[in-house]
């Protein structure tokens, strides 16, 4: 066999996910905090916790150290025994879980998790439709491909196949892109609500195992739903026995400002989806929090399938630290969230920008069109440039990263809980010069 040349760093043989041809992916090599930095040594603010994920920054101690220990016991479990660790992050994850939650069925992504509670959902319901929104994401395999409400994503994945199963309906939004003419928080609760019932009412009650949905948008644009909104969701849902499952792949373990968003809610799920934020990204790491009557029945039934990597114990760990570190940040996010608002509105002295929306430190930019008031510009239905994707290129070259929401006429902002008031007015500074640059 001949010796190969090394791989250059710059023509990495992997293949960056979410690429778009003729573009070349940054290269991170190095983090710290709220702060990354590139192969030659440029420094960035991460403003979007990379995918909504480093919760308790780069480089966290804590959460190194119980790696490195955990490496040093056991590296590997199967996910059909025991652990201690599991055992030890199951425990703490139902301890700060809405008080309905007490078990765990561990994963190993988002999407993963996603999978998981809609089969557990179908068989406790005998029951095969799931109710989800449109402007919602929920991840990119078949199923949850089907599940998502986001046409970039659900299309790409359904070009040659797609799942069953799947019903949408509307989302309480308003903004730019509202399925609503609600002219307050109570109309748009009622529209949305009555919206829903009659969903449910056409799909057939009985078919239906389960609703899906997100407290605060994630991706989709951090949108929050009226007051009153999520209360009547679960009276429905409890009126037409439909299992209430709530995606917290991004609003979990603080994002929003407490432990679960279901919890900003005051909301008692029947399910809870998680990954993201549970190990604050260092290691992969899912699950699903059920509660007690479908955990009985999953343990009496028994469970016919299973992943390879739930539950590693080297995750665990990660989860059990971050999980530690989250008791002092989580009161960080509470008392910066409010100045990360106040920064971001400040921002509407352009004409261009719309709706400021979100909750704790998961917040969306919107950009309208000042003389219509619709999206400057909307990928689903035209094509061209997008000068939105420019503001976040033009912030990126200022030191100050963001991403583009689902879709792309909007830009979040979602920080790690370490971030500082020192280090929001820089990136919100940095990203008012790159809407002047641009716009």
């Amino acid at each position: 066999m001949s010796e190969q040349e090394p791989i250059a760093s710059a023509e990495s043989a992997a293949i960056s996910h979410w690429n778009t041809p003729g573009t070349e992916s940054m290269s991170l090599d190095e983090g710290d905090g709220v702060r990354v930095y590139d192969a030659a040594g440029n420094e960035y603010l991460d403003f979007t916790s990379q995918l909504y994920c480093v919760n308790a920054g780069h480089s966290n101690e804590r959460i190194n150290e119980a790696i490195k220990s955990q490496v040093d016991r056991i590296q590997y479990v199967s996910s059909a025994k025991d652990n201690d660790v599991r055992t030890e992050l199951a425990n703490q994850l139902t301890n700060v879980a809405p008080n309905s939650l007490n078990d765990v069925f561990f994963s190993i992504s988002g999407s993963e998790s996603n999978e998981a509670a809609l089969q557990i959902a179908r068989e406790v319901q005998d029951a095969s439709t799931v109710l989800t929104r449109w402007r919602s994401y929920h991840g990119a395999t078949y199923a949850t491909g089907g599940m998502t409400g986001d046409p970039e994503t659900r299309l790409a994945v359904e070009d040659h196949a797609a799942t069953t199963g799947s019903t949408k309906f509307l989302p309480p939004f308003d903004g730019a892109d509202s399925p609503f003419d609600a002219r307050t928080s109570d109309q748009l609760a009622k529209q949305a609500i009555d919206h829903l019932e009659y969903v449910i009412l056409n799909q057939g009650p009985d078919s239906i195992a389960a609703l899906v949905t997100e407290v605060v948008g994630g991706s989709s644009g951090a949108f929050t739903a009226p007051p009153g909104y999520f209360e009547r969701v679960r009276e429905l849902c409890d009126k037409y026995d439909i299992l209430l499952i709530i995606d917290e792949v991004i609003t979990g373990f603080g994002r929003c400002g407490d432990w679960f968003g279901s919890q900003t809610e005051g909301l008692d799920p029947d399910m809870i989806t998680f990954a993201k934020g549970v190990t604050s990204a260092y290691a992969p790491l899912a699950g699903v929090l059920v509660n007690d009557e479908i955990g009985t029945h999953l343990r009496e039934e028994g469970i016919d399938v299973g992943q390879t990597f739930a539950g590693n114990p080297i995750a665990c760990a990660a989860g059990v630290a971050a999980l530690q570190e989250y008791e002092d940040l989580i009161g960080n996010v509470c008392q910066r969230a409010p100045f990360l608002r106040g920064q971001l509105e400040e921002l509407k002295h352009h004409d261009v920008v719309g709706d400021i929306r979100g909750r704790g430190f998961l917040y969306a930019v919107e950009f309208i069109d000042p003389e219509t008031g619709d999206p400057v510009f909307d990928p689903r239905v035209e094509e061209g440039n997008n000068p939105v994707k420019d503001v976040i290129s033009e912030a990126s070259e200022n030191g100050v990263l963001f991403g583009p929401g689902r879709p792309p006429f909007q830009i979040m902002v979602a920080p790690p809980f370490c971030t500082d008031e020192t280090d929001i007015e820089t990136a919100v500074s940095v990203l008012d010069e790159a809407i002047d640059e641009v716009f």
